[in-house]
Protein backbone atom coordinates (compact mmCIF):
# COMPACT_ATOMS: atom_id res chain seq x y z
CA UNK A 1 0.00 0.00 0.00
CA UNK A 2 2.84 2.43 0.88
CA UNK A 3 4.19 1.94 -2.48
CA UNK A 4 0.41 2.72 -4.53
CA UNK A 5 0.40 6.50 -3.19
CA UNK A 6 3.66 7.48 -4.80
CA UNK A 7 2.56 5.85 -7.98
CA UNK A 8 -0.47 6.93 -8.65
CA UNK A 9 0.61 10.44 -7.69
CA UNK A 10 3.36 9.94 -10.38
CA UNK A 11 0.75 8.91 -13.16
CA UNK A 12 -1.64 11.87 -12.35
CA UNK A 13 0.97 14.13 -12.42
CA UNK A 14 2.19 13.27 -15.37
CA UNK A 15 -1.32 13.47 -17.04
CA UNK A 16 -1.65 16.94 -15.34
CA UNK A 17 1.70 17.52 -16.92
CA UNK A 18 1.27 17.04 -20.46
CA UNK A 19 -2.28 18.56 -20.63
CA UNK A 20 -0.77 21.90 -19.12
CA UNK A 21 1.35 22.07 -22.07
CA UNK A 22 -1.52 21.35 -24.57
CA UNK A 23 -3.46 24.81 -22.75
CA UNK A 24 -0.13 26.97 -22.88
CA UNK A 25 -0.42 26.10 -26.43
CA UNK A 26 -3.63 27.39 -26.97
CA UNK A 27 -4.16 30.66 -28.28
CA UNK A 28 -5.07 33.72 -25.28
CA UNK A 29 -3.49 31.07 -23.02
CA UNK A 30 -0.51 32.17 -21.64
CA UNK A 31 1.02 31.27 -18.23
CA UNK A 32 -0.59 34.17 -16.07
CA UNK A 33 -3.99 32.99 -17.59
CA UNK A 34 -3.49 29.49 -16.82
CA UNK A 35 -2.46 30.93 -13.03
CA UNK A 36 -5.59 32.91 -12.74
CA UNK A 37 -7.97 30.24 -13.40
CA UNK A 38 -5.86 26.62 -12.18
CA UNK A 39 -5.80 28.03 -8.69
CA UNK A 40 -9.33 28.95 -8.02
CA UNK A 41 -10.07 25.15 -9.42
CA UNK A 42 -7.72 23.74 -6.98
CA UNK A 43 -9.07 25.40 -4.11
CA UNK A 44 -12.46 23.93 -5.22
CA UNK A 45 -11.29 20.47 -5.92
CA UNK A 46 -9.90 20.07 -2.91
CA UNK A 47 -12.87 21.91 -1.06
CA UNK A 48 -14.87 19.20 -2.54
CA UNK A 49 -12.44 16.26 -1.01
CA UNK A 50 -12.46 17.95 2.13
CA UNK A 51 -16.04 17.79 2.64
CA UNK A 52 -16.35 13.85 1.49
CA UNK A 53 -13.52 12.99 3.68
CA UNK A 54 -14.04 15.31 6.86
CA UNK A 55 -10.15 15.41 7.61
CA UNK A 56 -9.56 17.28 11.16
CA UNK A 57 -8.89 21.07 10.75
CA UNK A 58 -8.74 23.00 14.16
CA UNK A 59 -7.50 26.33 14.96
CA UNK A 60 -4.61 24.60 17.28
CA UNK A 61 -2.95 24.12 13.56
CA UNK A 62 -2.45 27.90 12.65
CA UNK A 63 -1.08 28.93 16.07
CA UNK A 64 2.31 29.09 17.01
CA UNK A 65 5.30 28.08 14.70
CA UNK A 66 2.88 25.63 12.79
CA UNK A 67 1.24 28.85 11.76
CA UNK A 68 4.56 30.52 10.61
CA UNK A 69 5.29 27.34 9.17
CA UNK A 70 2.50 27.53 6.63
CA UNK A 71 2.61 30.58 6.29
CA UNK A 72 6.25 30.49 5.08
CA UNK A 73 4.99 27.30 3.10
CA UNK A 74 2.20 29.34 1.16
CA UNK A 75 4.46 31.92 -0.04
CA UNK A 76 7.44 29.57 -1.37
CA UNK A 77 4.83 27.68 -3.18
CA UNK A 78 3.14 30.73 -4.77
CA UNK A 79 6.77 31.79 -6.01
CA UNK A 80 7.72 28.43 -7.19
CA UNK A 81 4.67 28.06 -9.43
CA UNK A 82 5.46 31.65 -11.11
CA UNK A 83 8.28 31.02 -11.92
CA UNK A 84 7.97 27.45 -13.28
CA UNK A 85 4.91 28.29 -15.75
CA UNK A 86 7.23 31.38 -16.62
CA UNK A 87 9.78 29.11 -17.69
CA UNK A 88 7.18 26.17 -19.09
CA UNK A 89 5.40 29.14 -21.13
CA UNK A 90 8.64 29.93 -23.09
CA UNK A 91 10.35 26.34 -23.24
CA UNK A 92 10.07 23.12 -24.32
CA UNK A 93 8.04 20.11 -22.07
CA UNK A 94 10.94 17.87 -22.04
CA UNK A 95 13.44 20.41 -21.33
CA UNK A 96 11.49 21.89 -18.50
CA UNK A 97 11.18 18.09 -16.75
CA UNK A 98 14.51 17.48 -17.35
CA UNK A 99 15.65 20.32 -15.17
CA UNK A 100 12.76 19.51 -12.55
CA UNK A 101 14.67 16.65 -11.58
CA UNK A 102 17.80 18.16 -10.47
CA UNK A 103 16.24 19.38 -7.48
CA UNK A 104 15.33 16.16 -6.06
CA UNK A 105 19.29 15.57 -5.54
CA UNK A 106 19.86 18.47 -2.66
CA UNK A 107 16.66 17.47 -1.48
CA UNK A 108 17.48 14.20 -0.75
CA UNK A 109 20.81 15.44 1.12
CA UNK A 110 19.42 18.01 3.13
CA UNK A 111 16.62 15.61 4.40
CA UNK A 112 19.04 12.70 5.18
CA UNK A 113 21.40 15.44 7.15
CA UNK A 114 17.69 17.36 9.04
CA UNK A 115 16.23 14.14 9.78
CA UNK A 116 16.81 10.93 11.37
CA UNK A 117 15.17 9.04 9.81
CA UNK A 118 15.56 10.13 6.43
CA UNK A 119 19.23 9.42 7.00
CA UNK A 120 21.13 7.55 4.26
CA UNK A 121 24.60 8.11 4.22
CA UNK A 122 25.01 6.25 1.04
CA UNK A 123 23.21 8.47 -1.02
CA UNK A 124 25.85 11.24 -1.76
CA UNK A 125 27.91 9.07 -4.55
CA UNK A 126 24.52 8.56 -6.43
CA UNK A 127 23.81 12.41 -6.30
CA UNK A 128 26.95 13.77 -7.08
CA UNK A 129 26.65 11.08 -10.24
CA UNK A 130 23.11 12.00 -10.96
CA UNK A 131 23.69 15.83 -10.59
CA UNK A 132 26.92 15.35 -13.24
CA UNK A 133 24.77 13.64 -15.55
CA UNK A 134 22.07 16.85 -15.66
CA UNK A 135 24.96 18.96 -16.04
CA UNK A 136 26.18 16.94 -19.25
CA UNK A 137 23.14 16.68 -20.86
CA UNK A 138 22.79 20.55 -20.84
CA UNK A 139 26.30 20.62 -22.01
CA UNK A 140 26.60 21.76 -26.04
CA UNK A 141 29.30 22.76 -27.97
CA UNK A 142 31.35 24.12 -24.55
CA UNK A 143 28.09 26.12 -22.94
CA UNK A 144 24.59 25.38 -20.83
CA UNK A 145 22.03 25.41 -23.31
CA UNK A 146 19.66 26.51 -20.62
CA UNK A 147 16.23 29.07 -21.67
CA UNK A 148 16.51 32.58 -19.28
CA UNK A 149 13.38 31.70 -17.72
CA UNK A 150 14.17 28.12 -17.17
CA UNK A 151 17.48 28.92 -15.49
CA UNK A 152 15.46 31.06 -13.13
CA UNK A 153 13.26 27.84 -12.31
CA UNK A 154 16.63 25.91 -12.14
CA UNK A 155 18.46 28.56 -9.83
CA UNK A 156 15.29 28.81 -7.27
CA UNK A 157 14.03 24.98 -7.18
CA UNK A 158 18.08 24.46 -6.15
CA UNK A 159 17.80 26.51 -3.45
CA UNK A 160 14.27 26.35 -2.34
CA UNK A 161 12.84 22.82 -3.01
CA UNK A 162 14.93 21.05 0.19
CA UNK A 163 13.74 23.83 2.63
CA UNK A 164 10.02 23.46 1.01
CA UNK A 165 10.39 19.55 1.70
CA UNK A 166 11.49 19.88 5.23
CA UNK A 167 9.09 22.76 6.15
CA UNK A 168 5.92 19.94 4.39
CA UNK A 169 7.55 17.18 6.38
CA UNK A 170 6.72 19.14 9.25
CA UNK A 171 3.67 20.20 8.90
CA UNK A 172 2.55 16.78 8.33
CA UNK A 173 3.42 15.81 11.81
CA UNK A 174 0.70 17.63 13.00
CA UNK A 175 -1.98 18.35 9.91
CA UNK A 176 -3.78 15.72 7.29
CA UNK A 177 -2.62 15.75 3.62
CA UNK A 178 -5.94 17.03 2.86
CA UNK A 179 -6.25 19.79 4.99
CA UNK A 180 -2.95 21.26 4.23
CA UNK A 181 -3.56 21.23 1.06
CA UNK A 182 -6.93 22.86 1.03
CA UNK A 183 -5.72 26.03 3.25
CA UNK A 184 -2.91 26.09 1.43
CA UNK A 185 -4.44 25.83 -1.88
CA UNK A 186 -7.05 28.82 -0.41
CA UNK A 187 -3.93 30.83 0.92
CA UNK A 188 -2.54 30.74 -2.90
CA UNK A 189 -5.41 31.47 -4.46
CA UNK A 190 -5.98 34.67 -2.45
CA UNK A 191 -2.58 35.65 -3.39
CA UNK A 192 -2.17 34.48 -7.14
CA UNK A 193 -5.77 35.35 -8.72
CA UNK A 194 -5.85 38.99 -7.91
CA UNK A 195 -3.10 40.16 -9.92
CA UNK A 196 -3.85 38.03 -13.15
CA UNK A 197 -7.81 37.77 -13.56
CA UNK A 198 -7.57 40.36 -16.38
CA UNK A 199 -5.44 37.55 -18.27
CA UNK A 200 -8.52 35.45 -17.91
CA UNK A 201 -10.52 37.54 -20.78
CA UNK A 202 -11.05 35.83 -24.28
CA UNK A 203 -9.68 32.85 -23.08
CA UNK A 204 -11.38 30.14 -25.39
CA UNK A 205 -14.13 27.65 -23.89
CA UNK A 206 -11.92 24.30 -25.01
CA UNK A 207 -9.40 25.52 -22.75
CA UNK A 208 -11.66 25.63 -19.64
CA UNK A 209 -12.39 22.22 -19.92
CA UNK A 210 -8.56 20.93 -20.39
CA UNK A 211 -8.13 23.44 -17.27
CA UNK A 212 -10.72 21.79 -15.09
CA UNK A 213 -9.03 18.21 -16.02
CA UNK A 214 -5.39 19.04 -15.56
CA UNK A 215 -6.49 20.50 -12.38
CA UNK A 216 -8.17 17.89 -10.69
CA UNK A 217 -5.29 15.41 -12.04
CA UNK A 218 -3.04 17.68 -10.03
CA UNK A 219 -5.15 18.40 -7.08
CA UNK A 220 -5.45 14.64 -6.12
CA UNK A 221 -1.42 13.85 -7.24
CA UNK A 222 -0.23 16.00 -4.43
CA UNK A 223 -2.44 14.86 -1.70
CA UNK A 224 -1.12 11.04 -2.49
CA UNK A 225 2.33 12.40 -3.02
CA UNK A 226 2.07 14.16 0.68
CA UNK A 227 0.07 11.56 2.04
CA UNK A 228 2.99 9.14 1.01
CA UNK A 229 5.79 11.61 2.62
CA UNK A 230 3.83 11.31 6.01
CA UNK A 231 3.84 7.66 5.89
CA UNK A 232 6.66 7.09 4.04
CA UNK A 233 9.54 9.70 4.31
CA UNK A 234 10.57 12.09 1.87
CA UNK A 235 13.25 9.78 0.24
CA UNK A 236 10.88 6.73 -0.63
CA UNK A 237 8.40 9.01 -2.08
CA UNK A 238 10.73 11.01 -4.40
CA UNK A 239 12.02 7.63 -5.69
CA UNK A 240 9.02 6.30 -6.62
CA UNK A 241 7.77 9.68 -7.88
CA UNK A 242 10.47 9.49 -10.28
CA UNK A 243 8.31 7.68 -12.58
CA UNK A 244 6.37 10.76 -13.30
CA UNK A 245 9.37 12.83 -15.04
CA UNK A 246 9.94 9.16 -17.09
CA UNK A 247 6.15 9.62 -17.93
CA UNK A 248 6.25 13.09 -18.92
CA UNK A 249 9.00 13.20 -21.13
CA UNK A 250 7.48 9.93 -22.69
CA UNK A 251 4.49 11.59 -23.98
CA UNK A 252 6.37 14.91 -24.69
CA UNK A 253 8.18 12.50 -27.84
CA UNK A 254 5.12 10.41 -28.73
CA UNK A 255 1.98 12.61 -28.08
CA UNK A 256 3.12 16.40 -28.17
CA UNK A 257 6.09 15.17 -31.23
CA UNK A 258 8.83 17.01 -29.33
CA UNK A 259 12.32 16.71 -30.78
CA UNK A 260 13.79 13.59 -29.12
CA UNK A 261 17.50 14.34 -27.35
CA UNK A 262 19.59 10.89 -26.68
CA UNK A 263 21.21 12.93 -23.72
CA UNK A 264 18.12 14.24 -21.93
CA UNK A 265 16.97 10.61 -22.21
CA UNK A 266 20.02 9.04 -20.95
CA UNK A 267 20.14 11.91 -18.30
CA UNK A 268 16.85 10.52 -16.69
CA UNK A 269 17.98 6.99 -16.93
CA UNK A 270 20.94 7.63 -15.13
CA UNK A 271 19.10 10.17 -12.54
CA UNK A 272 16.15 7.26 -11.96
CA UNK A 273 19.29 4.52 -11.27
CA UNK A 274 21.06 6.72 -9.22
CA UNK A 275 17.86 7.90 -7.01
CA UNK A 276 17.07 3.75 -7.10
CA UNK A 277 20.77 2.81 -5.92
CA UNK A 278 20.45 5.86 -2.91
CA UNK A 279 17.67 4.16 -1.78
CA UNK A 280 18.74 0.65 -2.06
CA UNK A 281 22.23 1.31 -0.30
CA UNK A 282 20.72 3.58 2.31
Amino acid sequence: MSALFPILAAILQAGSFTLDKVILSLRHVGFRAYVSISFPLIFLVNLAIFSIYRPPLSGELFSGALGWLLAASVALSVATNFIFYRALDADALGEIQTIELLPAIPVLLFSSALFADERKFAVLIPALIASSAIIWSHWERRHFRIARNTLSFLLWSLAIAPVGAAISKTLLAAWHPISLELVRSGGIMALLSPFYLRHTRGVPLPAFRFLLATNVLTTVAWILFYTSYQRSGIVYTLLLFSLQPLLVYAASVFLLREAFQWKKAAALGVVLVSIGVAQLLG
